[in-house]
């Protein structure tokens, strides 16, 4: 029988173990039961954090819910539910810097560790930007067409037309699967193809076509061979 949070030793429940032990010491689904606070309907905070996240597919996933699709689960509310989402949203933005502090991109993998907590986990395909000076320096993140579960457009001249009005000296392009796997598509390499060639003719250096997933990303550049 799976037992509750109140069933465990007072010093073995999520609260009180973080305070004793440290949130690193925490699992997901206790860290779960922390935001949520207590239970619902007979289940124990333990309980019905296990449930979320079976539901969302583990971490990676409740990132890609919404407060209607927790809400309804279980009949969690929506007040729950607004609060473990605002949970998520303040993980991103710890990860955001400071104002005034301008990233720099110097490999693929600090691109790709830029993008994909902000970029990542999302149900469907988003294609954006990552505008740069002449130092590789960010200018500004932008997301440019979304698409569907598994499918995006887009096309050079937007990509470009951002690009020269921003006074970017280079860009990197990128785009999420949702599926989690950023293995890339056919159509993916061919539009890499064609983003190099116009770059080549606008005088833009295109640096990078990045796909993320869930913790993992395809770089174009370092995986590729097209860059």
């Amino acid at each position: 029988m799976h037992r509750g949070s109140r069933g465990l030793p007072p010093r073995d429940r999520p609260r009180e173990k973080l305070q004793h032990a440290g949130q690193h010491a925490l699992s997901d689904h206790e860290l779960v039961a922390v935001v949520l606070g207590h239970g619902l309907h007979g289940r124990s905070a333990l309980q019905l954090s296990a449930d979320v996240l079976e539901f969302a597919g583990g971490i990676h996933g409740l990132a890609r819910t919404n407060v209607d699709q927790l809400a309804a689960q279980n009949g969690m509310g929506d007040a729950t539910a607004a609060r473990l989402i605002a949970a998520v949203e303040l993980g991103r933005r710890t990860l955001e810097r400071e104002p005034g502090e301008r990233q720099r991109f110097a490999s693929p993998r600090d691109v790709a560790l830029y993008l994909m907590p902000r970029f990542g986990a999302h149900p469907v395909e988003r294609f954006g930007l990552v505008l740069l000076n002449s130092r590789h320096q960010l200018i500004r993140v932008r997301i440019l067409s979304v698409g569907t579960l598994d499918a995006v457009t887009a096309q050079p001249r937007d990509v470009f037309r951002d690009a020269l009005a921003a006074g970017a000296a280079a860009v990197i392009v990128f785009h999420n699967h949702p599926s989690g796997d950023p293995a890339p598509s056919p159509d993916d390499v061919a539009l890499t193809h064609r983003l190099v060639t116009a770059g080549k003719v606008l005088g833009i250096d295109l640096v990078d076509h990045v796909i993320i997933g869930d913790a993992r990303y395809f770089s174009m550049k370092e995986f590729g061979g097209v860059l």
